[in-house]
């Protein structure tokens, strides 16, 4: 018989190298070239959505600003589905409220690119508050395909 007693396992390879720590995520991960185009490209999304929804709610007053509202729902909502952060929701919000405010100031001549003051107002509020509800959902919907259950 063998004086040995079996060891308890521990988390430590046998080689007696210390546990590896888990990848860094979010702000801590390294920069990726792709994503950052990718976050460039939803800021330019999101101003061509805020030219062509002043241009818009400005034509057509009630349905204007409802296609124009749903127009930054989508675009805000599709950025969160598609990089899965906030950030995903933010970068398109942050370039239409860039080319918003760019618009706003007005021309030399007084000319401003918005029809009427009720239109402005809320075409700003409805879409910094679409922006807000797109950036702060708790979580994006899960596909019953990745979960690993059997089922149809």
């Amino acid at each position: 018989m063998s004086s040995r007693r079996p060891r308890a396992s521990s988390p430590a390879p046998r080689t007696g190298a210390p546990p590896r720590s888990p990848a860094p995520t979010g702000l801590a991960a390294p920069l990726d070239p792709a994503r950052i185009a990718g976050y460039v490209g939803l800021a330019v999304l999101g101003a061509l959505v805020a030219l062509a929804g002043t241009l818009v709610q400005a034509a057509w007053f009630p349905g204007g600003l409802l296609i124009a509202l749903a127009a930054c729902a989508g675009l805000f909502y599709g950025g969160r589905v598609l990089v899965g952060t906030q950030l995903g929701a933010l970068a398109p919000a942050a370039g239409w409220l860039i080319a918003v405010v760019l618009l706003l100031s007005g021309r030399p001549e007084g000319d401003y690119v918005f029809g009427d003051e009720l239109g402005l107002a809320l075409f700003l509020l409805g879409g910094m508050g679409v922006a807000v509800m797109c950036a702060t959902t708790s979580r994006l919907p899960q596909s019953a395909t990745n979960t690993g259950r059997p089922g149809p």
